[in-house]
């Protein structure tokens, strides 16, 4: 059984013990694949937007002797995953833009049961900054590096709260930098990034010093 990556293995340690799974943008379904292998999961579905990863995913499923336990699905986003299909959901590898949206669009995405495992590739703030505003809470955030960069992933649930939060919570969510070594490198490209676009906008200045201080620095 191929072990899953740093990021794709974040993302399954965020996944509860006996739920059923769906992993949506699943390429070669390694994740549903390790998941079920390793008694995490009873069945997954595995699921994506084009045919030929969906079809990697169904080699993979099959080469693992469990066409049984995960399905392999043509979806755009969820919108062929029924509501008792799936407990936990995982969207990893995209644009947290697109995360939003294909959380946004889905008919059960109020489901105050369901959690959702979120690993964005870029624009982590603008997804974090979503999920505030329409009511899910932030139950766990970590970092991970894989081919020398760094990446976050977090598990959120709808609970209905809308919460005030500081400019700087849809950079920071719950991150540490203070005292985990990769959480403070995820906040320091944010705080790079900023810079770079502070030559345009005093205003990410201030975020970037928000930021630094907010780091330690």
């Amino acid at each position: 059984m191929r072990e899953p990556d740093s990021r794709l293995s974040l993302c399954a340690s965020f996944v509860r013990q006996g739920s059923r799974l769906a992993d949506i943008g699943t390429d070669h379904a390694y994740l549903p694949v390790w998941l079920c292998r390793s008694g995490v999961c009873p069945s997954a579905i595995a699921a994506d937007i084009n045919p030929e990863p969906l079809s990697r995913g169904q080699l993979t499923v099959e080469e693992a002797g469990l066409t049984d336990r995960i399905t392999t699905r043509l979806s755009d986003g969820l919108s062929e995953i029924a509501q008792n299909e799936a407990d936990d959901i995982v969207i990893a590898g995209m644009g947290g833009e697109l995360i939003a949206k294909i959380i946004n669009n889905c008919a059960f995405s109020r489901d105050r049961d369901k959690r959702w495992i979120l690993q964005p590739m870029t624009k982590s703030e603008i997804l974090i900054e979503w999920l505030c505003e329409n009511g899910y809470s932030i139950l766990r955030q970590d970092c991970c590096v894989a081919s020398d960069k760094c990446y976050t992933v977090i598990l959120a649930a709808y609970t209905g709260e809308h919460k005030t939060r500081s400019e700087l919570y849809p950079y920071l969510g719950e991150l540490c930098p203070r005292t985990n070594e990769k959480h403070r490198r995820f906040v320091d490209a944010h705080i790079g990034r900023l810079r770079k676009q502070s030559r345009g906008d005093a205003r990410f200045a201030a975020l970037a010093d928000g930021l630094q201080k907010a780091a330690g620095e």
